[in-house]
């Protein structure tokens, strides 16, 4: 479903403030793999997503999505195909508008047609709308007509969740989506979340700072550093790992210890 090949990023070249962000990442997901992403802050991981959603045109390298060349594609043509969570639940919703205009937003924007924009949303749209947000207990369906903007960080979160993936993206990038959430509310947006993601067969990557969602979570882990894919196990390998060999292994491969705190704290969390 993606495929990587050596796309590099450096910001502010020539200046003191040159930062290489990407070295050559070479990354390939299948159709239906769940990849999680551990690294320490500015290993590059949320710059990773920003290349695959055209945030930011990679500055050599080539980026497949399902077949399809997308290394120059405008950002808002991706947008249709890939879903993009945020950790701060303020992003992906607009607040002034209604969860329903929200989701109609959401729905018009992922339709292939050119003419989405412009096409109305139908009764049977919105009694899908109303089944959709259902399902995530929250009582929303029962406030379609309210404004986003009073919803709690953990409701928006899900809302965003239900339009990133109300029509199936082609890949789903979540970029520590729970963090800011509470304990309760951020266990219930990972259920939901493993929920959809398995029900679909999405192609997920994830990045997490847990070490044990890392390890728990979908078929694969990833660990990054400096700019590049360090560390990729995923089968029988990763089923017999533990925290302490996931640390071993990125300290082996990175030639340093992981020194990010929230990291090495999970590793006592449940």
């Amino acid at each position: 479903m993606l495929i990587m090949r050596n796309v590099s990023k450096t910001f502010n070249p020539g200046t003191v403030n040159e930062k290489m962000a990407l070295r050559k990442v070479n990354l390939e997901l299948k159709r239906g793999d769940f990849a999680t992403i551990v690294g320490s802050n500015g290993a590059g991981k949320s710059t990773l997503f920003n290349a695959i959603t055209g945030s930011f045109l990679a500055d050599e390298g080539l980026i497949l999505l399902d077949g399809e060349d997308i290394t120059y594609q405008k950002e808002y043509i991706r947008s249709k195909v890939i879903g993009h969570l945020f950790q701060d639940p303020l992003k992906g919703t607009a607040p002034h508008m209604t969860i329903e205009e929200n989701m109609a937003l959401a729905y018009l924007r992922s339709s292939t047609s050119k003419n989405a924009y412009f096409s109305r949303i139908r009764s049977s749209d919105k009694k899908r709308f109303r089944e959709k947000l259902a399902l995530l207990n929250m009582g929303l369906e029962d406030r379609m007509k309210q404004p986003v903007g009073l919803l709690s960080g953990g409701q928006r979160q899900a809302l965003t969740l239900l339009m990133a993936t109300i029509v199936t993206p082609k890949i789903l990038l979540l970029d520590e989506h729970t963090a800011a959430l509470d304990p309760a509310t951020a266990e219930k947006v990972l259920q939901l979340t493993k929920d959809i993601v398995s029900q679909r067969q999405i192609t997920c990557l994830m990045v997490t700072h847990n070490m044990h969602q890392a390890l728990e979570l979908g078929n694969r882990t990833l660990m990054m550093d400096a700019g590049n894919i360090i560390l990729d196990v995923s089968g029988e390998e990763r089923k017999s790992m533990t925290v302490d060999d996931l640390l071993d292994q990125f300290a082996q491969n990175a030639g340093k210890q992981l020194d990010n705190d929230r990291i090495l704290l999970s590793k006592n969390e449940a």
